[in-house]
């Protein structure tokens, strides 16, 4: 009998992406008005090992179709991502010849799958390669677990005023500038961190966020439901189970992601460097916008300054907006 499937396994991985856009097409390989709508695809994300292989070969096969009229466009993909190889322990590429070799199943059932996914975009650039540690993931456990507590103190509170206010929302509470500015910017850091691929900052500002949060008195529902729907992409096991026990009916992942207010994204005061002769000797928080005659007369009321000028004559004055002044003395 003659042996029909003779083709290697790339050519079936070379052109999958197509079959996705009409997968149950009978008569073609893909639908051309369907092809043109979908096509190409945004984002292709692969390890560098593949560029000799797997990619190359899609783009060889497109560019096949494209000149037999099957496609329409020339490229397959729109942009490339490579991700950074997890290495070993010792710095090696994992291999079971070197017998450094992580097995993911042992991770999960010890510390989670989310402790897991939320190790691997935060232990470094997505596109730089980087020793696995196991005794790190423990750092980011710890995080989840912090998270998880926030959810028990509000719904502390949720539970507490629902027996006497049917709506469930515990006593209003006025939200700290400091926080209410946090919660802006973090918004904002992880929706361009997500875009940009810049996971690992991403999950540091959210751990940020989760700080200041303990730090509060009191945390409204609402704020809190902020950080695990920003937390969702990335811990999405956890962030579901959160969401669910107060008493929403739909998925976390089917909700509107958070925007922000650019207007409370921009610091409102900044802390103003001050140099005597050109080294630095003091720093304060001042206004932004603070004029040079604003900030000299805050500057030289300083105890530190006046111990470090003395009785020496003020020369002149040196102000660069929203940063330092340097105040310069006679020899």
């Amino acid at each position: 009998k003659r042996e029909t499937n003779t083709m290697p396994q790339w050519a079936g991985s070379s052109w999958y992406y197509l079959r996705y856009i009409d997968p149950k097409n009978k008569k073609i390989l893909v639908d051309k008005k369907k092809e043109k709508y979908w096509s190409p695809v945004n984002m292709y994300v692969g390890g560098t090992e593949h560029a000799t292989r797997h990619l190359i070969y899609a783009r060889f096969w497109h560019k096949f179709l494209y000149d037999i009229g099957a496609v329409s466009d020339k490229e397959p993909f729109a942009s490339l991502k490579n991700q950074g190889l997890i290495l070993g322990r010792d710095n090696r590429k994992m291999s079971k010849r070197w017998e450094n070799i992580v097995n993911p199943d042992d991770i999960i059932k010890e510390y989670g799958a989310d402790s897991l996914r939320l190790y691997e975009m935060f232990m470094g650039p997505f596109d730089q390669p980087i020793p696995w540690d196991t005794k790190n993931i423990v750092g980011v456990k710890r995080f989840l677990e912090r998270v998880w507590k926030l959810g028990d103190r509000i719904m502390l509170f949720f539970r507490t005023d629902k027996e006497g206010n049917s709506s469930g929302k515990h006593n209003p509470v006025s939200l700290s500038v400091s926080l209410d500015f946090l919660l802006h910017k973090t918004i904002k850091k992880v929706t361009e961190d997500i875009e940009n691929f810049h996971f690992n900052t991403a999950v540091s500002a959210l751990m940020i966020l989760a700080n200041e949060m303990e730090k509060q008195d009191s945390l409204e529902i609402e704020n809190w439901k902020l950080l695990i729907k920003l937390l969702s992409p990335f811990a999405p096991h956890v962030t579901e189970e959160l969401w669910q026990i107060t008493e929403h009916k739909t998925s976390i992942h089917l909700e509107k992601w958070p925007v922000f207010d650019d207007s409370k994204t921009i610091e409102n005061s900044f802390k103003l460097i001050v140099q005597i002769n050109g080294k630095t000797r003091d720093f304060f928080e001042v206004p932004v916008g603070i004029s040079e005659d604003e900030a000299k007369v805050l500057t030289l009321k300083r105890e530190n300054v006046k111990k470090w000028i003395g009785d020496k004559h003020i020369e002149k004055t040196i102000y660069v907006q929203n940063r330092i002044i340097n105040i310069v003395t006679e020899p």
